[in-house]
């Protein structure tokens, strides 16, 4: 009976002992260096790769359209909060974001005078403060990020920090993979 045992166990802790050795070799390997940044040339080269594709054209016409360039000077006017990582008073004005959108979970706010999406990526836990929102709740918003899309007619605001009442509602949190 006692070698039925051991003979069961031996193949258990050389199995268990192939995984953890496997394990330890994926987290080397996954520790090498990703891909170095192009340099400004290289930047430049793939930019100019980009602007003669189908899209980089639609995207160079919208740019100088007239709702480009309304759109382009609206996210220029936060630009420097954006920078800064400064709050930003804003107004809810649409608790849902215009139709046909894929920016996931969002809002529509007016920060000095002009309208913006403010797009967010809650975990399942913070969807209820944001779902608490009304219209014409004043919050704090601040973000590192602002981007604008040939297909939206408003810059779009990543949500990174949101505060209402002076509590915080929304506190982006980091991805685990540093990405």
């Amino acid at each position: 009976m006692k070698k039925i045992i051991y003979a069961l166990i031996l193949p258990l802790v050389v199995v268990s002992g192939l995984v953890f050795a496997n394990r330890e070799i994926n987290n080397e390997t996954s520790k090498k260096p990703g891909p170095k940044p192009l340099t400004a040339a290289e930047r430049e080269a793939e930019m100019k790769k980009w602007k003669a594709t189908p899209e980089g054209t639609k995207f160079t016409i919208w740019a100088v359209s007239p709702e480009g360039k309304k759109v382009l000077a609206t996210a220029a006017k936060i630009r420097e909060n954006i920078n800064e990582y400064t709050n930003m008073e804003a107004v809810v004005t649409a608790l849902s974001l215009p139709p046909g959108s894929r920016l996931g979970f969002g809002v529509m706010a007016r920060i000095n005078g002009d309208d913006y999406i403010i797009k967010f990526e809650p975990e399942k836990s913070q969807l209820e403060q944001l779902h608490s929102l009304k219209v014409n709740d004043k919050i704090i918003v601040r973000s590192h990020n602002v981007s604008h899309a040939p297909k939206y007619s408003y810059p779009i605001i990543s949500g990174e920090y949101v505060e209402r009442d002076g509590k915080v509602i929304y506190k982006h949190v980091p991805r685990e993979d540093g990405c």
